[in-house]
């Protein structure tokens, strides 16, 4: 049978060691009745009294009745400061956890003093004692500045520039330097002052803008390095430069004027760079065509001594012989290019024989222009040379018996 059925012989349950309640239990130790399991008010409630036991109060109700003092102890007066004071290390260690991000590095002081240079992770110092501070190694920075300022020319110019920046060691941004955005916006201040100050105006609104911004940089990220700042750069740009807004729109002009001339200078070289080249080659072509002539007259000079020499050895061997064949030479050479003939017939009536078909022009002519040739020359031989002809052919006789050719 079980224990807790009604009427059972079985009574023990297991919480109430073989069936004796303490505390409210009916009659102090009784057997009998429903015993259940204890509830949780009189769990407490033990709870309580050992509490009271310990901090020397009077223990719990017993059979002394409600009035009674009991069996009281005397008070333990150290026992309520133990227990505070273990409670205040408990929340005390607790406070000691903290958890570094993957961006971050915790600078870790004790008393005020560097201790070390945490990495991400889970972490454990002792409060009150240890001050950490966490410091973005990851993030960019930025800082924007417009100043005015004096350039080497005595003019006055307006810049906006912005410089990005990374945390590079922890413990010198923490310990070395107590305002490090103050520090960078001075010294990025005066590396720019010291720059502009050296430079021309119109270099400054023109093209040295990006030679000013990379001598900002250095001569910042130089600064940073002495002053132990725990700084790195990453960019220096110049937003804007300008003049003083009552003069702008005379330097806007100057600077117009500037880019034209540029723009003209550009379009100079490259037309020098297309009409170069090409004179070159022409001139290179006329000294080829100049050498190629010269070998060309050289060579027909010598040709010419060399077939001039050819002759004066024959020349000296025959002399008669070879007049007689020069001149005929000639002779067929100067009649070859004439197309007039004279035929001579008898001794006292030469008759000039002018083919007219084969003369430029000959057979286009109209009436008019029958009685000259088309370069305005009369058809017929002159009056003169006709009677040297015929005075010709009565002093020689029979020796003008063969045909001759005359050009004019």
């Amino acid at each position: 049978m079980a224990w807790n059925e009604p009427g059972g012989g079985n009574q023990h349950d297991p919480w109430s060691g073989g069936g004796r309640r303490g505390g409210n239990g009916g009659g102090g130790g009784n057997r009998g009745g429903n015993q259940g399991p204890p509830d949780l008010d009189e769990a407490l409630k033990k709870f309580q009294d050992k509490l009271n036991s310990m901090l020397g109060g009077r223990g719990g109700k017993g059979g002394g009745g409600r009035g009674g003092k009991g069996g009281g102890r005397p008070r333990n007066t150290f026992a309520l400061p133990g227990l505070l004071l273990i409670v205040a290390l408990c929340i005390w260690a607790a406070l000691g956890f903290y958890l570094v991000d993957q961006s971050e590095r915790g600078v870790v002081l004790r008393f005020g003093k560097f201790q070390e240079v945490v990495n991400p992770g889970l972490h454990w110092n002792p409060p009150l004692i240890d001050d950490v501070r966490m410091v973005n190694v990851t993030r960019v920075r930025s800082l924007t500045q417009t100043q005015s300022m004096l350039t080497r020319d005595e003019n006055i110019v307006e810049v906006e520039i912005s410089a990005q920046y990374q945390v590079n060691s922890p413990r010198d941004f923490v310990l070395n330097v107590r305002n490090p955005q103050l520090s960078i916006e001075n010294a990025l201040d005066s590396a720019l002052r010291h720059v502009v100050g050296g430079t021309d105006m119109i270099d400054i609104l023109t093209s040295g803008r990006e030679i000013l911004g990379n001598s900002v940089a250095s001569r910042l990220q130089t600064y940073l390095d002495s002053y132990g700042t725990g700084i790195r750069l990453q960019t220096i740009n110049i937003e804007s430069t300008s003049a003083p807004a009552p003069v702008i729109d005379a330097f806007d002009d100057v600077i117009r004027a500037r880019e034209d001339r540029q723009r003209t200078i550009n379009e100079g070289m490259a037309y020098a760079n297309a009409i170069i080249p090409a004179a070159q080659g022409q001139a290179q072509r006329l000294v080829e065509q100049g050498q190629g002539y010269r070998e060309s007259v050289v060579a027909e000079a010598q040709g010419q001594v060399n077939r001039f020499n050819a002759l004066l050895s024959q020349y000296r061997n025959a002399p008669e012989i070879m007049r007689e064949r020069l001149y005929i030479d000639a002779m067929a050479d100067v009649f070859a290019r004439t197309p007039k003939v004279l035929l001579d017939v008898s001794d006292d009536a030469p008759l000039m024989y002018l083919p007219l078909d084969q003369r430029p022009g000959g057979g286009n002519r109209g009436g008019g222009e029958s009685g000259s040739d088309a370069d305005g020359e009369s058809g017929e031989l002159d009056p003169r040379v006709l009677e040297r002809l015929r005075s010709s052919s009565t002093s020689q006789g029979s020796n003008n018996g063969g045909i001759r050719r005359e050009g004019r």
